[in-house]
């Protein structure tokens, strides 16, 4: 494939990154791609490339906006950590005492934290439902909160891969009043100009990247029940990804649309102890506090040793980040990822179009990633 011109900044001491970049298209990994890094908050490489929609008709620009799946989280528990320095919740809350009907069937135990870092036990619903249930908020919220967990709640985490935005958002509705969709567009990316969004307008719909699925399901070992559940049941995740109700939902989990520069910028408040632009969006202290491990050890659901911040994936023993074992983010299904790096004062961002087959680690990002952190 021939390298596609590349558009944005990169300065001299970082050309490896735009190698890397390079490189990416090169091997006919991309379709189209962006990468972002931001050093204090300042955006210092911005890179993108390629095409926007499958036909190869429309570049992958810098309007291109991206629908980035799992990454959605590290926004969820972004804002979720907004209300905890806000003294609205804490994470050692239980969520029984927002959401009294939660504490249904042994769970009356689990806190804020624990729903957070995936060790609920809800990953998945074992009874069959039509899978455009996932479109009704309050049916979904209610068989989350009848269900009984999977396995004993606190005792191991196990990936939440769409039940994580219903837990984490009723928690959010249920301390703040709107939902955290609206509330993200109200407090956060309106008044920074963020291109990101859970739940997107239709006025955006003509910026948005066509995504090409990845070639295979990733592979996630044997297949036990809880991985059944959150994976591999017809009703494990909402039908029409990629229809106009899709869009227009509100999963924080998994709906999540977005630039890499506007999830590099977010992703800056928790590199930088809450500031970005000179605005505070974090009280002091907070992001390590929501960065700090709640648990660590083999994941229930993904087949790999997890260790787990208030609802973001730590960097510690999986070195998807760069080198920081305290370096935090979020990867979504097919490569995106978003991450901040609190020691170096980092934050970065990956998104595409063209979805792999890797599960958390792609190395679309790795390069692009281990490239940054080897010119700094």
């Amino acid at each position: 494939m021939t390298t596609p011109e590349i558009g944005g900044v990169c300065p001299p001491q970082l050309e490896p990154v735009r190698e890397a970049f390079a490189a990416n298209f090169a091997e006919d990994a991309e379709l189209g791609a962006r990468f972002c890094l931001a050093i204090e908050g300042e955006v210092v490489v911005d890179l993108w490339a390629g095409w926007a929609d499958r036909a190869q008709t429309r570049p992958f620009d810098e309007t291109t906006v991206t629908p980035v799946f799992s990454t959605t989280k590290a926004v969820a528990a972004f804002m979720v950590a907004r209300l905890v320095g806000q003294n609205r919740l804490a994470y050692g809350q239980r969520v029984a005492e927002l959401w009294p009907a939660f504490g249904a069937a042994g769970k009356d135990g689990i806190t804020v934290e624990q729903a957070l870092s995936h060790q609920a036990g809800l990953c998945g619903f074992a009874e069959p439902m039509d899978p455009a249930l996932w479109f009704d908020w309050d049916a979904i919220c209610a068989r989350l909160a009848a269900m009984a967990p999977l396995w004993p709640p606190g005792s191991a985490s196990g990936y939440h891969p769409v039940t994580f935005g219903y837990l984490a958002g009723e928690i959010f509705r249920r301390a703040d009043g709107r939902t955290l969709g609206r509330a993200l567009a109200e407090d956060v990316a309106g008044p920074l100009g963020l291109d990101l969004w859970i739940g997107l307008p239709e006025s955006v719909d003509p910026r948005l990247a066509e995504m090409r699925r990845p070639p295979a399901m990733p592979e996630l070992g044997p297949i036990t029940e809880p991985r059944r559940l959150a994976f591999l049941t017809r009703w494990a995740s909402p039908d029409g990804r990629g229809s106009a109700a899709w869009r227009r939902a509100e999963i924080p989990s998994a709906n999540g649309h977005a630039t890499a520069p506007a999830l590099a910028r977010l992703m800056a408040a928790l590199a930088c102890d809450g500031v970005v632009d000179r605005r505070r969006l974090l009280a002091p202290g907070l992001a390590a506090k929501a960065g700090r491990e709640r648990i660590v050890g083999p994941d229930l659901v993904l087949p790999c040793v997890m260790s787990w911040g208030a609802g973001f994936m730590r960097n510690r023993g999986l070195g998807l980040y760069g080198p920081g074992a305290e370096t935090f983010g979020h990867s979504g299904w097919g490569g995106s990822c978003a991450f901040a790096d609190p020691e170096r004062r980092l934050s970065g961002a990956y998104v595409m179009n063209r979805q792999s087959a890797a599960l958390i680690d792609d190395p679309r990002p790795r390069r692009l990633i281990e490239a940054a952190y080897a010119a700094l």
